[in-house]
């Protein structure tokens, strides 16, 4: 299918002088299924400019999920070691230090504040410290707590809403600095679809 890439190309053609292909401008990922804020550098000069702030993590970035089961804290903090799991190329796996297989892995935090419980589930804002692949997935995984409708990181018995047809996961909130200095700040509310969710667990 076409990407995201694609349909930006036909409107900004200009994104092919920014950054490598098939990445042209593109900042940061999100993992296919999850919804969100995006950020796209209209030029190199803006792309070398926001990615540097990713690098130093300098960039606030909060998710909205939902976490399958009911998580007794408020807020929490997972740091952990993350690298490739063994034997799964599509999954991340979290180490503690000097655990078996943990040498060279990269360190790893995550936030969270409950936001909302439901019966079976609990409505989180995660924030990252760091960019891991799959972070949010895997710490979320890691806790017994995986985010409702997640194919690769759920357990066989974890429940999953009516309805849902993917990991109920979205980039909320985006703040960081533009090359004009101007502190910039983007907010994303849940798309309908799980907007639906959330109403029908209530």
């Amino acid at each position: 299918e076409d990407t995201l890439i694609d349909a930006l190309l036909i409107k900004y053609p200009q994104l092919k002088t920014a950054g490598d292909p098939p990445r042209y401008g593109i900042v940061h990922r999100l993992d296919k299924d999850t919804s969100g804020i995006l950020l796209v550098a209209k030029t190199n000069e803006a792309l070398i400019f926001f990615q540097k702030q990713f690098k130093n993590r300098t960039v606030e970035k909060k998710y909205l999920a939902l976490a399958a089961g009911s998580i007794k804290e408020d807020e929490g903090v997972i740091e952990t070691l993350i690298g490739r799991a063994p034997g799964d190329k599509r999954k991340q796996k979290a180490y503690l230090p000097n655990e078996p297989g943990s040498e060279g892995k990269r360190e790893a935090i995550t936030k969270y504040k409950v936001l909302q419980r439901f019966k079976d589930y609990t409505l989180l804002e995660v924030k990252i410290e760091t960019g891991r692949r799959h972070q949010i997935r895997c710490h979320l995984s890691y806790i017994q707590h995986p985010i409702a409708g997640d194919k690769i990181y759920g357990f066989k018995n974890s429940p999953k809403p009516e309805g849902l047809n993917r990991q109920f996961l979205h980039a909320a909130y985006l703040k960081i600095q533009l090359p004009d200095g101007e502190i910039k700040e983007f907010g994303s509310e849940l798309p309908e679809d799980l907007k639906k969710i959330i109403n029908n667990l209530k």
